[in-house]
């Protein structure tokens, strides 16, 4: 068995570090002084924090307008891109906005990055489309199947670049692993291991007083009432600085997310039906844990292979593991295990460990793509399926039973009980 240390790793996918400082990989990008790009952030929490430094280091990228219902973070996201801009010498004015329809409607901005909780991400996409803009999406992709499909319509429909926030598939180590699978190397794929968590729960947060400056209404948007708790919106200050020390817990409760199984799944299923050559496709069969003799979410695939949701290692890594006839690999975001040295990835000189957020080789696909018009790395196309499979896990593990599906029309197999999943109701007054 061979391996590479954690350090060694991370210096093989990232590229910069947090804070607004200059990130090597972001020259990558080059364009003529008067071909800007304008972008517009539409959610303004944890992980745009992340994003803005990406982005920023981009030449001829300008972040614009941030768009929030919590004022707070507005006025974190203004200051720190105002002091960034006076910083670096630029003369370039910075807006806000309560509703982020204030960004659709202003033609110098090109594209939107949205990085609102999930059960925003069909509505504001589908919108983003119909206004003209191009599209960075963070993941997954929508909250349910019939978002995605739609999603899927108005980029094509309206001729939108949308890149899905998937970054481990610009990730060099990801990628060797991949090629590995799709070459044939490990021989005949039987088995892959996607460790990422268990489904949603229901929301048991007790209710607080919604602070003066957050529009929850607003945050709600088309999903039905939930009441207030401040781990959904993580508080944070200006004076002094502090940040969240927790992502949102939105993601964790049915009402608003879809746990663990979305989350990461987004990000380790994503790998798999890449490897596996299933990016315009899916599963055909989906049997939950506690069923029959079942331990483990299951996918079943055509081509006489399966997907397990289950742990490869005692320490419960998030990752995958391709189990081949002739070999396998191990992969995460820290670490890659092979049977045969052969399948280890190109050594690379030892940096730093960043934050994995901070790597800017996704964000510089985007930028490309939206210069080109050719589809980015993890396309529309790519970002629904890849959401349409965690929902499906979460879909069995909701009904206790397996679940038939049908990946070409993209609907359930005489199911009437699954059917009622495949969307969710908005409250009056919103519409994809």
């Amino acid at each position: 068995m061979q391996s590479i240390s954690r350090r060694r790793f991370i210096s093989t996918t990232l590229a910069g570090a947090a804070g607004l400082s200059l990130l090597p990989l972001a020259k990558s990008c080059k364009v003529p002084a008067n071909d800007i790009i304008r972008l517009g952030i539409v959610g303004l929490g944890r992980q745009t924090t992340y994003l803005m430094d990406g982005f920023s280091q981009i030449e001829g990228v300008q972040i614009v307008a941030g768009a929030d219902v919590y004022g707070i973070k507005r006025q974190r996201f203004e200051k720190r891109m105002n002091d960034y801009y006076a910083k670096t010498g630029l003369n370039i004015s910075v807006d806000t906005y309560e509703h982020y329809h204030e960004i659709l409607n202003r033609d110098d901005i090109d594209g939107v990055v949205i990085v609102s909780p999930d059960h925003w991400h069909g509505v504001m996409g589908v919108e983003s489309c119909r206004a003209g803009k191009d599209i960075y999406m963070e993941k997954p992709l929508t909250f349910t199947i019939k978002e995605g499909v739609e999603l899927v319509k108005a980029v094509r429909g309206n001729n939108i670049v949308l890149a899905t926030g998937s970054q481990q598939r610009s990730d060099k180590n990801f990628q060797h692993a991949v090629n590995l699978v799709k070459n044939g190397a490990l021989g005949k794929i039987e088995k892959v291991y996607a460790y990422v968590g268990g489904p949603p729960v229901p929301y048991d947060l007790p209710e607080e007083p919604v602070p003066n400056d957050l529009n929850w209404d607003l945050w709600l948007g088309p999903i039905h009432y939930v009441h207030f708790n401040h781990e959904l919106n993580p508080p944070i200050s200006l004076d002094p600085p502090k940040d969240e020390t927790i992502w949102g817990a939105w993601r964790w409760y049915k009402e608003m997310g879809g746990g663990f199984t979305t989350d990461w799944g987004a990000h380790m299923f994503d790998i798999v039906q890449w490897a596996m050559g299933k990016d315009d496709s899916g599963p055909r069969r989906i049997i939950p844990p506690g069923y029959g003799d079942y331990k483990f979410l299951t996918y079943e695939y055509e081509g006489d292979w399966i997907m397990t949701q289950e742990p490869f290692n005692e320490a419960k890594t998030r990752g995958v593991k391709f189990m081949g006839t002739d070999g396998w690999i191990e992969i995460s975001r820290d670490h890659y295990l092979a049977s045969d040295p052969e399948f280890m990835p190109p050594e690379e000189a030892d940096t730093d460990d960043v934050a994995y957020e901070v790597g800017t080789p996704h964000l510089v696909d985007f930028i490309q793509s939206m210069r080109t018009r050719k589809d980015p790395i993890a396309p529309v196309e790519v970002g629904h399926r890849t959401a349409t499979t965690c929902t499906l896990g979460n879909i069995a593990h909701e009904l206790e039973r397996p679940v038939e599906w049908n990946p070409v029309t993209e609907f359930f197999v005489n199911d009437p009980e699954a059917e009622q999943h495949y969307h969710r109701d908005y409250r009056p007054g919103y519409s994809l």
